[in-house]
């Protein structure tokens, strides 16, 4: 193989940054479904990446309008998926909100529950169509969550 066939160092770069983008948008995509809107997962992402932020730094940061971030934050408060806390300035003025995003096993461990119900609910399909004389309310799935110890 001569030198001139291996790639240039654009060409490696352009690669790496599209297979980036590729997988930046993946984790959009898998966090839009456990979080419910796309807006919700790209605010997730910047507060994992930059906790502490208002809601116009997040929307700065994201690139969505204010209004929506203002919006999508109170309903990830009102769910525990977000926490706040007034920030403090000295002096009197408008003292905004600071937000920090739960971290990613506590996010996993409130979808798991209902992940578990919905399987379950197709597993028992006949015994809800009333087609199966077995009116067990339990369900063969049982999903868990545990943390991997670092050691």
């Amino acid at each position: 193989m001569s030198s001139d066939d291996s790639p240039s160092g654009d060409d490696v770069r352009e690669r790496i940054e599209q297979e980036a983008e590729e997988l930046d948008q993946r984790l959009v995509d898998l966090l839009a479904w456990v979080l419910d809107t796309e807006t919700r997962a790209r605010i997730y992402i910047e507060l994992r990446q930059h906790p502490g932020r208002t809601s116009e730094e997040i929307a700065e940061g994201t690139g969505l309008y204010p209004s929506t971030v203002r919006e999508a934050l109170a309903a990830l408060h009102d769910d525990g998926t977000v926490t706040r806390e007034k920030r403090k300035a000295a002096g009197a003025g408008n003292n905004p909100y600071e937000y920090e995003a739960i971290a990613p096993a506590d996010l996993v461990g409130e979808v798991v529950e209902e992940v578990q119900e919905e399987l379950n609910t197709v597993f028992n399909l006949d015994a809800v169509l009333g087609d199966d004389e077995d009116d067990t309310d339990t369900g063969p799935v049982t999903v868990s969550v545990t943390e991997e110890d670092d050691a």
